[in-house]
């Protein structure tokens, strides 16, 4: 039986995660731990956790996600996606286990044509980007066995806070939908996300490396907004605008458009 902890269990991957646990008990033990059980910025704290524990997997959810405020704190970015994701490979490499990490579209710069493959070098242009990045670089200098999961636009339909359930309240509330379509990427699902970690990486099917996993289908803000609001009967109902004006304060990759190469590892 493999024996699996969770960082950031909380969030809407980790949440998903837990609810898939329950059909695994018997050939999977996890250990689920939130960012207020298990504090990744802390060493200490992440070594004890690791301590006589045996864990074959740590699947790190812990991450600091929120893409504006990171370029006014990037400090705290920069703590958790980059030195927390260190302390987390360092505690790997020392207790022998194998950390499966979820990182991002957002370390490449948009400026690519086409889908970006695993060997197209990172060009963050944001702070969030760049920890992530950050942490990426970190897993691969101290532990040879990891996964680094690359996935984009991840929602959850029942967990957190994201575009999907954002839209979703908005619409049922009667209020004004304003979506850009600037932007191209590929919406992931925290359900097929989670599937894939737990029925494809931890079941052993690919070697160590670097992979990008999305639901695979390319669209932009816009067109995800009109695929919610369709999948729910609520088209006819929501006050839904183009908006080619939309301003945010970080900058985002025009294209983030991950190929599925899911067995193209490096």
């Amino acid at each position: 039986m493999s024996k699996v902890i969770v960082t950031g269990s909380d969030g809407q991957l980790g949440k998903t995660l837990t609810e898939k646990a329950v059909a695994l008990e018997s050939i999977i033990s996890f250990d689920f731990k939130t960012t207020q059980e298990l504090n990744v910025t802390d060493p200490d704290c992440i070594d004890e956790a690791f301590r006589n524990s045996q864990y074959d997997f740590c699947v790190n959810c812990a991450a600091y996600t929120n893409v504006e405020q990171a370029e006014k704190t990037p400090d705290l970015a920069f703590k958790v996606n980059a030195e927390g994701t260190k302390n987390l490979a360092e505690a790997c490499k020392k207790h022998h286990v194998t950390l499966i990490h979820i990182s991002t579209d957002y370390i490449f710069d948009g400026e690519k044509e086409t889908p970006y493959t695993v060997d197209d070098k990172p060009n963050p242009i944001n702070e969030y980007g760049r920890s992530k990045l950050k942490g990426e670089e970190y897993i691969r200098e101290i532990l040879p066995n990891h996964y680094i999961i690359r996935t984009s636009w991840l929602y959850s339909k029942k967990h957190g806070h994201n575009f999907y359930r954002t839209v979703l309240q908005k619409a049922r509330d009667g209020q004004e939908l304003r979506i850009t379509d600037t932007q191209i990427g590929c919406p992931t699902d925290t359900e097929s996300l989670a599937n894939f970690i737990l029925e494809d990486i931890i079941g052993g099917h690919f070697p160590h490396g670097t992979c990008h996993f999305t639901d695979g289908k390319a669209m932009t803000w816009f067109e995800f907004a009109e695929q919610i609001l369709e999948e729910n009967g609520l088209t006819n109902e929501a006050n839904l605008v183009l908006d080619r004006n939309y301003r945010t304060f970080a900058k985002r990759p025009r294209n983030s458009v991950l190929s599925q190469s899911r067995t193209a590892m490096k």
